[in-house]
């Protein structure tokens, strides 16, 4: 028997399926409405937004770091485009194995492996860090043809710094390097716009006018909006603001003059400064041994970073800023000033001088066997008396010989346009009180007063501070800031802002007692312990020769050099002003462990003079001569400074040439700027600087280094024993 169909039912069940089916699509209809609805006008402008930066990536663009020129416009560092092979981490399944896998394409030597190693451990993960920098075009187009096998992976044109002149016043320059973690939190407490201006920027100055003019050389970020496609290839340009070039910094040193003093000192440690006492401006800044300031650029390798840091000699250390030594006899000619300034002593008071001077029990030679006889203050700085400034300054006692000296800068920052100054040492009861924790140790014995008078004892300071204390004292109280900068022009608009030094207030010091002791001091070059290096000099000029111990010796036992290690001998010092009138020049120089102090020093100091007052400059073998501490006055016929060729520079972006070409003159200061804003670099004699934006795929060369930013072990201190 066949079931009938019942057809209502199954039609009333199809039409109930049939509204809850047509109910689901229309629901589902009015959620996509309502989602259509929320997407394009609700949120539409920050989708809208999100949109354009899926599709707009905004690129900073890195300025042009500024120049740094010498008073006469000879370009001291600049800067040059290289490729460079980059990986973000981030992006990288194994970073290792791609390295090794780069390294079948291009050259990736193991301290390029150590180099990026320590970018990552400082760096974020997803930040683009180098693994090869200065690639050949050859090495570029290799990659290129394989770029596909290496997602994460890129080449970036980037600017380097150069120093066209390798170790050649590396201490004045400093040098720039990638920024460091601590450096980067330093930035983030920075105003927002600063902020802005240096995203982007992988690299600040370190140290020198590098990093005290880090805001001039700088620039300001310029901003690039770039059409990407989806796999983030750049499409198009849709938008830029160009970068501005950082300005261009004018120092007031001559790097010829430069050059010639760190040749002077040849293989020898120390340091000279030279600066004009009538305007504060530094005309000469040396620290030797010295560095190459381009091995910091892209990161120093370990190898080369071992041997600075562990050197002896210390060539990191900047010693005419930071290396403090005792004055040694360079500090009477300021006890002098101090005694009549506080009408302590007559300048026509005799003191006996047998040879020796007896305190407490304790003898404080003096040098040589026999005494001076009767010396007044003028014969006592002529002829170097230790027994006449040992009784002054038992007389004065160590709190007046602080305040009268402490004007002078001594002990103080004297507020150099550098970073890094050290403050030295110019002792007082007071200081010694908050020096030392044991109450036996901070009381102030009168013996330790004695070795005060002769720049021994506690006395610790700077080339630096020896040489602004003499142009206060030789300018009659007038007082400056020293400068190294001169001036700074803008690369946009030229115009150029003049730094001068700030003029403090001016001692009050007597006419008659500054002329008392700058007469003495000429009389050191006419009839005292310089006259034999400064015989003939065709100018006037007034100095102090100084012998400072390095480590003390026993009562009853005499100074033999030989007997002592190279770094336990005496150091040699030379202060001078030139001309004796009308001083145009003040200068302070120390060759470490060297000796007498006309001996070593006071020779390096004539051929200074020499080349300021005169235009002078020393013949090869007198070079020689002095570098081996044998010269006395200049020998030979002198040559023209002004003829004498700037010397050969070195480095990635130079293209070298003769030296007698280099002879010619070098670009002002204006056309160097010019030629940063027009993207080429001046003609310097022979020497061509390539511009920073050309593509130059300069050769890796390593360069030998030597250093660590310590105390040289020489500078110690002293306490009794003879000085000159």
């Amino acid at each position: 028997m066949t079931e009938l169909k019942d057809i209502e039912r199954e039609l009333g069940r199809f039409r109930r399926r049939l509204w809850a089916a047509a109910a689901f699509v229309f629901i589902a209809f009015l959620l996509l409405a309502a989602r259509l609805v929320f997407l394009q006008v609700v949120r539409h402008e920050d989708l809208q937004s999100q949109a354009e930066n899926n599709r707009i990536a905004v690129v900073p663009i890195v300025p042009n770091r500024g120049l740094i020129v010498d008073r006469n416009g000879v370009v001291l560092a600049n800067n040059y485009s290289a490729y460079t092979l980059e990986i973000t981490p981030s992006k990288v399944d194994d970073v290792e194995a791609t390295i090794d896998e780069l390294s079948r394409l291009v050259q990736i030597e193991q301290r390029d492996r150590r180099r990026f190693k320590r970018l990552r451990e400082e760096s974020k993960n997803f930040e683009s860090l180098p693994i090869r920098t200065k690639l050949t075009e050859e090495e570029v187009a290799r990659f290129t043809a394989q770029r596909f096998r290496f997602p994460g992976v890129e080449i970036k044109a980037r600017l380097f710094r150069n120093y066209p002149y390798g170790e050649l016043a590396s201490h004045v320059l400093g040098y720039i390097g990638r920024i460091n973690q601590k450096e980067k939190e330093q930035i983030e407490d920075w105003p927002e716009e600063d902020q802005a201006n240096y995203r982007g920027t992988d690299y600040i100055g370190k140290l020198g006018v590098e990093q005290s003019y880090e805001r001039e050389l700088h620039g300001i970020t310029g901003v690039e909006e770039v059409e990407t496609s989806a796999g983030g290839r750049a499409m198009r340009r849709l938008h830029s603001t160009p970068a501005t070039p950082g300005n261009t910094v004018t120092l007031s040193i001559d790097i010829k003059l430069q050059a010639l003093i760190e040749r002077l000192f040849g293989d020898r440690r120390g340091a000279l400064v030279a600066m004009d006492p009538r305007t504060g401006e530094i005309l000469a800044f040396v620290s030797k041994p010295t560095f190459d300031p381009n091995l910091f650029v892209d990161g120093i390798d370990s190898d080369s970073w071992r041997e600075l840091n562990e050197s002896l000699d210390k060539p990191l250390l900047n010693r005419a800023l930071r290396g403090t030594y005792p004055p040694g006899s360079t500090f009477k000619p300021f006890m002098a000033i101090a005694a009549l300034n506080a009408n302590k002593r007559s300048p026509t008071t005799a003191i006996m001088d047998s040879g020796t001077f007896m305190f407490g029990g304790h003898r404080f030679r003096s040098h040589g066997d026999g005494g001076l006889g009767y010396v007044d203050m003028h014969r006592a700085i002529v002829k170097s008396s230790n027994v006449y400034f040992y009784s002054l300054a038992n007389e004065m006692g160590v709190d007046l010989m602080h305040d009268q000296l402490e004007p002078f800068g001594f002990g103080r920052l004297t507020g150099i346009d550098l970073k890094g100054e050290v403050t030295g040492l110019l002792p007082s009861t007071e200081w010694k009180r908050r020096a030392y924790k044991r109450p036996e140790m901070q009381k102030w014995y009168a013996g330790e007063t004695i070795s005060l008078g002769i720049g021994q004892g506690y006395n610790n300071f700077t080339m630096l501070q020896i040489s602004t204390a003499l142009s206060t004292l030789v300018s009659g109280g007038q007082r400056f800031q020293p400068r190294l900068v001169r001036e700074v022009q803008d690369v946009v608009t030229h115009e150029k802002r003049v730094i001068s030094s700030q003029a403090l207030e001016a001692l009050p010091l007597k006419p008659e007692h500054v002329e008392i002791v700058r007469r003495a001091m000429y009389g050191v070059t006419q009839e005292g312990t310089a006259t034999r290096v400064f015989m003939n000099a065709g100018y006037t000029s007034g100095g102090k020769t100084g012998t400072a111990q390095a480590v003390g010796i026993k009562q009853n036992e005499k100074y033999n050099a030989a007997r002592l290690e190279a770094y336990l001998r005496d150091h040699s010092l030379y202060e001078a002003f030139a001309p004796v009138d009308n001083p145009r020049v003040a200068l302070a120089v120390i060759v470490e462990n060297a000796g007498f102090g006309a001996e070593a020093a006071a020779p390096i100091a004539r051929r200074v003079l020499d080349y300021l007052m005169l235009g002078n400059y020393p013949t090869e073998d007198d070079i020689a001569l002095v570098q081996q501490g044998k010269a006395g006055p200049p020998g030979g016929t002198p040559r023209k400074a002004a003829e004498v060729p700037l010397p050969r520079a070195v480095g990635a972006a130079v293209l070298a040439g003769d030296a007698a070409s280099a002879a010619s003159a070098p670009a002002s200061a204006a056309s160097a700027a010019s030629a940063a804003r027009a993207g080429s670099m001046p003609v310097l004699g022979s020497m061509t600087l390539q511009a920073a934006s050309a593509a130059s795929s300069p050769a890796r060369t390593a360069r030998p280094a030597a250093a660590r930013a310590s105390t040289p072990p020489a500078a110690s201190t002293a306490k009794t024993g003879a000085s000159r």
